[in-house]
């Protein structure tokens, strides 16, 4: 069926997206049948988005090198919309770059991979987390005491590699809530809806992880197990991770959305 060049498809987008999240609980979201329709409704429209809708060309590989490229961030967003509802932007990923693990507390979230290739790692935190007084795991290397308040038991969800024919990944407060993002084999960009929007005064801070080891997990020669094994590292293992600063080698610039303007 040839789309309704009337209206942007991102137009469509954003009016599903508003029409999905508006009054959305995280208490009723689970078995809310009406929820899910509307869902599906927006992940069906944004399967359907590629970079032309947005007016986004591809970016090269960048073969300069030098000061010129080390001061450039390695990702940029591109803000599109913004509402008490959800936000929505695009992020463009430098070639080699990566967005370090971090959270969307509260949020539901998708991504879809509008050129180029990454890959994503899905963690979510575990209720069982380290109580007070209990004893903290045994780390390699070991932690501070003044760092296991920082300390979050989680579970590796999955590891998937999208590209613009994939479908739209998707984020709940409860499932794939924190995740990375690393380009694969070049440069990257896609589009990223969020709802509600990060806002720190409503207790929606972006937080940023490190995924630990413990001891067992470290071979007799010092590797790891994930190296020892590569791609056969078991799913869903549990794991932990340390809340952390920003890493000081990342941090997103900004730059002008060219594509079709979203109003309501």
């Amino acid at each position: 069926m040839p789309r309704d060049s009337r209206t942007p498809l991102i137009q469509k987008i954003a009016k599903q997206a508003h029409i999905t999240f508006k009054g959305w609980k995280p208490s009723a979201s689970g078995d809310n049948k009406l929820f899910a329709e509307q869902q599906g409704e927006l992940v069906s429209l944004v399967t359907t988005v590629r970079a032309a809708d947005l007016k986004i060309a591809l970016r090269k590989s960048n073969s300069s090198t030098g000061a010129a490229e080390l001061q450039s961030p390695p990702v940029t967003y591109m803000h599109i919309c913004e509402t008490e509802v959800f936000s929505m932007g695009v992020f463009l990923l430098r070639s080699g770059a990566s967005i370090p693990l971090h959270d969307h507390p509260g949020m539901n979230g998708m991504l879809k991979v509008l050129y180029g290739k990454v890959s994503v790692r899905c963690f979510d935190k575990l209720e069982n987390n380290l109580s007070v007084g209990s004893a903290p795991p045994q780390l390699e290397p070991p932690l501070a005491l003044y760092q296991t308040s920082s300390l979050w038991r989680s579970v590796l969800r999955s590891v998937v590699e999208l590209s613009e024919t994939s479908g739209p990944c998707l984020l709940t407060p409860l499932r794939d809530n924190l995740h990375q993002i690393d380009t694969v084999e070049g440069p990257a960009a896609f589009l990223d809806i969020l709802a509600p929007p990060y806002n720190p005064d409503d207790g929606r801070d972006c937080h940023y992880y490190k995924v630990l080891q413990t001891v067992s997990q470290v071979g007799p020669e010092g590797k790891s197990n994930e190296e020892q094994q590569g791609e056969e590292k078991e799913k869903e293992e549990e794991t932990w991770l340390l809340e952390v600063p920003q890493p000081d080698d990342f941090w997103c610039g900004g730059e002008p959305y060219p594509g079709p303007a979203v109003s309501f």
